[in-house]
């Protein structure tokens, strides 16, 4: 045996319906396109948006706002989320690498501590950005701020 005998099974292939091979088929004529207009003819493609030569919906909505090329999005991450990390890992320093490995961000977010919580322990952590809250929460008990 070898790919040459290979065929499918027996009566799992269907031919495809022959169009426009004259009335005795059954499917001569319109070929199943029905009578005249754009949808008939050869090389029609809708485009998209089009609804029928009525003004579309992306044309009737105004135009409004813009989108600022300039902002940057970083994830927030409230002090009481680093608190119970670095109590659970018995750590002093959190930084941007501790905080991928523990799921919290993504290897490529931009991280901004936010002061959101209570703060029991002396911590360094490393991010982004900080809001001042959380750097008041942290250098409160002594712990350090440092912007990667």
């Amino acid at each position: 045996m070898d790919l040459s005998n290979l065929k499918p099974a027996r009566g799992s292939v269907k031919s495809g319906k022959r169009l426009g091979r004259g009335q005795g088929s059954g499917k001569g004529g319109t070929s199943t396109r029905g009578h005249k207009g754009a949808k008939s003819r050869s090389g029609y493609s809708k485009k998209i948006g089009f609804e029928g030569g009525q003004m579309p919906l992306q044309r009737r909505l105004p135009k409004y706002g813009f989108k600022n090329i300039n902002r940057v999005e970083y994830k927030a991450i409230n002090i009481s989320t680093i608190q119970s990390l670095a109590e659970k890992l018995d750590i002093e320093k959190i930084d941007f690498q501790t905080l991928v490995t523990a799921g919290l961000v993504s290897k490529n977010a931009l991280v901004k501590i936010l002061g959101q919580g209570e703060i029991a322990r002396k911590l360094e952590v490393h991010a982004h950005a900080f809001s001042k809250s959380a750097v008041q929460a942290i250098e409160a008990k002594q712990g350090t701020v440092v912007k990667i």
